[in-house]
């Protein structure tokens, strides 16, 4: 019987390494769903797609292979792309890619079959409304923009990515705004979700909070 636990919130908010510690503790498998798109996005970039072209898309989709790790790798057609798939050109058109139809129900069905039968744990931006709105468990993970960039920055320092803080704010802020006001399910919190605001926790307590939540359910 499979048992699911939901994590929404924005870009920058900590949802990735949150999920994977929580996971990791609860024995829960995690599928990373952000990772998912930005593969697409990248094999997309590196085959020079329009993005209206959908038969071009629809060709990558038909073809495409995503395979996530348990030491956390995750490989794009047979090659490794854990890094690549976080630098600047992939933040800057994910979220366009990620609102195609074609994309989002090639990998929703992609989550859904992984995730049957099993303990797992999933974060993203539609995953407590859309993938699985019978979760378990739904939490929606928020902080503010300035908090999440500095995470970001942070982030990017340690796998060797330049960029500035002000840049990533930028960056940050124009993705809220088209991931929640996009028509292709948009990013909000699902009525049932619990609210997280980490701004001012670290990612210890963060976790902490989580896996109380989780074990009242369990």
């Amino acid at each position: 019987m499979s048992f699911v636990v939901a994590i929404d919130g924005p870009a920058g908010s900590g949802k990735g390494t949150v999920t994977k510690k929580v996971g990791e503790k609860l024995g829960l498998v995690n599928i990373d769903t952000g990772a998912m798109f930005r593969c697409v996005t990248l094999n997309m970039i590196e085959e020079n797609v329009n993005l209206e072209d959908e038969a071009k898309i629809e060709e990558i989709l038909n073809k495409i292979e995503i395979d996530m790790k348990e030491n956390g790798q995750i490989f794009l057609n047979g090659k490794e792309v854990t890094n690549r798939i976080r630098e600047n050109d992939i933040n800057k058109f994910v979220s366009p890619v990620s609102i195609i139809p074609d994309v989002r129900k090639k990998l929703l069905d992609l989550q859904r079959k992984v995730s049957q039968g099993k303990k797992v744990i999933m974060e993203g931006r539609d995953i407590g409304t859309v993938v699985f709105p019978n979760a378990n468990v739904k939490i929606y993970l928020d902080a503010t923009p300035e908090e999440r960039a500095k995470r970001r920055m942070k982030q990017n320092q340690e796998n060797g990515i330049s960029s500035s803080y002000e840049e990533i704010l930028e960056s940050i802020i124009n993705r809220d705004k088209k991931d929640m006001t996009r028509e292709v399910a948009p990013l909000k919190r699902a009525e049932d979700a619990i609210y997280i605001d980490s701004s001012n926790m670290s990612i210890e307590e963060t976790v902490e909070e989580i896996i109380k939540i989780i074990k009242n359910v369990l």
